[in-house]
Parts: C-alpha cells; sequence; structure tokens
C-alpha cells in the first residue's frame, strides 16, 4: 500500500504525488472502500480517486535515478518491436503503454522512430496512428524519466540522444 506524499505511476496518467489515503465522501461511491487521492505531477489541476483494490489500472513506484540512468545506458541493446502484422504490433503497443513499464516504452520508441525514419527517406509521411503511439509513449517515459533525473520533461528528449551518443550516463550518482 502507498502512503501520503509517495511518488508513483498511475497509468496513462503518469507520474503523480499520493495525497490523502482514505474514504471519500461522494455520492455513487462505496463509503467503506479507501481510496487514493492522487494528483498528476504534469497536469497541476487535475485530481484523481483511485481504489486501493484497484486491478485494472498499473499502480507503481517511480523508478529510481539509478534504475533510470541503467535504463538510458541500455538504449542500445533493447530490442525493437518484432511483428510483421501491424494489428499485432499495435496491441504490443497497447499493452506496454498500459503497463506502464519504461523498458517496454522504449521499445515503442524505438521502432517508431526507426520505421518513421525508414519512411521518411522512402519519401513517405509516418502513419498517424505510428505518431500516436510515439507520442504517448514518449510522453510517459519522459515524464518519469524527468521526475527521476529532475529535469524538466521537455529537457529528457535532448539528455538521452546526447548520452546515447555520448554512453557518459555514470549510474551510480
Amino acid at each position: 500500500m502507498f502512503q501520503v506524499n509517495d511518488i508513483v505511476v498511475y497509468g496513462k496518467h503518469g507520474v503523480c504525488k499520493v495525497t490523502d489515503v482514505g474514504t471519500l465522501s461522494m455520492s455513487m461511491v462505496d463509503k467503506d472502500e479507501l481510496y487514493y487521492t492522487l494528483r498528476p505531477v504534469y497536469q497541476k489541476d487535475a485530481v484523481i480517486y483511485a481504489p486501493i483494490e484497484n486491478n485494472k489500472t498499473v499502480m507503481r513506484s517511480v523508478i529510481s535515478k539509478q534504475e533510470a540512468k541503467k535504463l538510458i545506458n541500455e538504449i542500445d541493446d533493447i530490442e525493437t518491436v518484432r511483428t510483421g502484422n501491424e494489428q499485432e504490433r499495435e496491441a504490443q503497443y497497447r499493452v506496454a503503454l498500459r503497463n506502464c513499464d519504461c523498458r517496454e516504452l522504449v521499445k515503442i520508441i524505438k521502432t517508431l522512430y526507426l520505421k518513421n525514419k525508414s519512411r521518411t527517406k522512402s519519401g513517405k509521411k509516418a502513419m498517424a496512428v505510428d505518431e500516436r503511439y510515439f507520442r504517448l509513449a514518449e510522453n510517459q517515459l519522459n515524464e518519469e524519466l524527468a521526475y527521476v533525473l529532475g529535469m524538466n520533461k521537455e529537457e529528457v528528449t535532448d539528455y538521452i540522444a546526447n548520452c546515447v551518443s555520448e554512453k557518459k550516463v555514470t549510474i551510480h550518482t
């Protein structure tokens, strides 16, 4: 069970702070059920009430700074999504986004980046569905990495690109 002030990832809502744990006094809500009150870090005015006994939406602790740096160091070695069928690939993207797994998000981003680079080289535009999944995965990953690395979300993509090109992330800091 998470505690007040814990920082978590809550499904598609991203990085959130637990601001309360308890029952809710709202109509249409079981008065005996416990809820987390969550405040998304990157959506200042939003509030989420998530049942503690929730098996539909992934809720987990954010990764550590060391895990983030390790992930960035391993990006070159992370495989792309290997499926020839577009429907199967899209299903894998949906599962990865729903599971909030950073390594799987990197797979999506890497796969779509390389696919779009190849399409552009052939004079074709990126497919709308690919752009959508790319943005969703990148946003989800960048939010968490920005939070744990103590930087702005907008700086993460360049930071990763520099680290990957220079292989300069120190893991033990």
